[in-house]
């Protein structure tokens, strides 16, 4: 699937009174501008990105903004193109979506949002190409009040009430339909959901914050600071270790896949997913070297998108999301305790499976089983396990 990323950065930021648009002010050493192209340039699930600003900024971008410099800085060759804002968001946002071309979804994101995480980014696209259309949000933590004339006109549920950000992303024709309306609206899920169409919900992150005013300077600048400590600092070329594990009972009536290939067995694995123990035990390992949680965190077994979800497609969104955060793959190896089925005559179908998920070389994936010689659960036929481990290295 096709996705371009439009970045909103057409106000002139009057609100916030400075001299120059806010998009361009800097919070911890970085441009806000800089920050959030950038984070959308970098994702591995975004192909283009095209960035609304004012005419003049079109005329004279910023070196960040200008194709040899971007990529430079960036790290990416990806298509960035700038055209310029209307009078209100949704003229501007119009402008982006024609400059999209035929890309099949559309993330749109406020360039006043400097924080973005890049797992953020990925569940938005993610649910807007199952759901049609999607927003990232918040649900209210406070006590909410609707005021009538200064005073208190209805207490509303606060279980009922979330605080939009962006990412929203939408299917071409989502947003199409939104578009033509003619009304005016603060953001695209409103013109979506006036279009008639459903707008799911992607739980925000509370750092992704909105730069308005001049006090939201001070919180940014403090997310900033602690991003430069919590972040995990890893010098070009060197590498990060993960390790990995899972285990599933064997049952009657299951497939056995391990590495994405189905194996002839009698029982099979049960799980919520398809119960891949290598590529479950392998993307908990990548994640891990990236300082990312665990597959649970991402992709939980309450959550009905990953029912006899394909573990291979996991696999391969966790490494998109590493690579997000500038890692690439190195190397991983696999041991699977399994009594039987024997698995060496498949051992170069997985490898190649699990290799092309993660973008790499078959060379870089070793996978070997082992049996528990008779001891425990998995020595009886009644489980299955698989360490892994990951080199992962910054790019």
């Amino acid at each position: 699937m096709h996705v371009t990323a439009i970045i909103a950065a057409g106000g002139r930021g009057q609100r916030f009174g400075a001299a120059e648009p806010k998009q361009l002010l800097t919070v911890g050493g970085r441009p806000i501008l800089e920050r959030s192209v950038s984070a959308f340039l970098s994702h591995a699930s975004v192909n283009d990105v095209v960035v609304v600003l004012p005419q003049e900024l079109v005329d004279n971008p910023p070196a960040y903004l200008r194709s040899a410099e971007a990529v430079a800085l960036h790290g990416s060759a990806k298509p960035l193109r700038l055209v310029a804002g209307g009078a209100r968001r949704r003229d501007s946002v119009a402008n982006g979506f024609h400059a999209a071309g035929h890309s099949e979804l559309i993330v749109i994101h406020d360039a006043a949002r400097p924080f973005v995480s890049a797992d953020l980014i990925a569940r938005t696209i993610a649910a807007a190409a199952e759901s049609g259309a999607a927003l990232a949000a918040l649900p209210a933590r406070d006590t909410v009040k609707q005021g009538r004339d200064h005073f208190v006109g209805a207490t509303l549920p606060r279980e009922t009430i979330f605080l939009a950000q962006t990412p929203q992303a939408f299917r071409r024709s989502v947003l199409a339909d939104a578009l033509e309306l003619a009304d005016d609206a603060t953001d695209e899920a409103a013109l979506a959901e006036r279009a008639g169409h459903q707008v799911r919900l992607v739980t925000g992150e509370a750092s992704n914050i909105k730069i308005t005013t001049p006090d939201d300077l001070v919180l940014a600048e403090a997310i900033a600071q602690a991003g430069k400590h919590d972040a995990i600092a890893v010098p070009v070329g060197t590498g990060r270790a993960g390790m990995g594990y899972d285990l599933h009972r064997l049952v009657a009536g299951r497939p056995l896949i391990l590495g994405g290939v189905t194996i002839p067995s009698d029982v099979g694995a049960l799980g919520h997913s398809d119960a891949d123990v290598v590529c479950h035990a392998i993307t908990d390992a990548i994640l891990g070297a990236a300082g990312h949680g665990d597959i649970g965190r991402h992709f939980p077994d309450a959550d009905p998108r990953w029912k006899d979800a394909p573990s291979l497609d996991l696999l391969a969104r966790a490494a998109q999301m590493v690579a997000a955060q500038g890692f690439e793959v190195g190397n991983v190896d696999v041991t699977v305790l399994l009594e039987r089925p024997k698995i060496r005559d498949h051992v170069d179908a997985m490898r190649q499976a699990v290799a092309t998920a993660l973008g790499i070389d078959a060379a870089r994936v070793s996978i070997k089983g082992k049996t528990n010689e008779g001891v425990d659960a998995i020595g009886r036929g009644e489980a299955i396990a698989a360490h892994a481990v990951a080199l992962v290295r910054s790019r």
